[in-house]
């Protein structure tokens, strides 16, 4: 017999890590696209890919984190952590939807203009995009340690 499906409010830590993880791996995509130029169209895709499913994620996480956040023990240490966490979750999620919608008019404006984009002109272009992603990235990095602070510092959990 299956063990029952946890609530929502609860999924949180469960879930908190897909977006972390897909997010994180995207950009190693996106450097082999610019570096292999025999597979650059495969790699490029599979960076959008990840990315799509990496921001689908985390506005699951940071559905989860809302709900999750009415059932914490708020006290006058941790409140001021759970609210910059929650701000810095929607901004982070907000930020990889922007970047991810850049990456795909990136690959596929090109396309839709009937003007293909160059070998070194998808270089540079990915380059400067690449920076703006580690932007997201330090956001997203930023957001996972204060959660990290409210499990670990002020022992917040779950009720699972």
């Amino acid at each position: 017999m299956l063990p029952p499906i946890p609530s929502w409010d609860t999924l949180h830590v469960l879930i908190v890590h897909f977006p972390i993880a897909l997010l994180l791996v995207a950009p190693i995509f996106l450097v082999l696209a610019m570096a292999v130029s025999v597979h650059r169209r495969a790699f490029a895709l599979s960076a959008l890919i990840l990315m799509v499913l990496g921001t689908a994620a985390a506005f699951v996480a940071v559905s989860t984190g809302q709900a999750a956040g009415e059932l914490a023990d708020k006290t006058e240490a941790t409140m001021p952590v759970i609210e910059q966490h929650e701000e810095m979750g929607e901004t982070t999620r907000n930020v990889f939807t922007a970047l991810t919608v850049l990456y795909a008019l990136i690959l596929f404006g090109p396309a839709v203009l009937k003007k293909e984009l160059g070998a070194k002109a998808f270089v540079l272009t990915s380059a400067v995009y690449l920076v703006l992603y580690l932007v997201g990235v330090w956001g997203l990095i930023n957001t996972g340690h204060l959660g990290g602070r409210l499990v670990h510092e002020f022992g917040i959990r779950a009720l699972m």
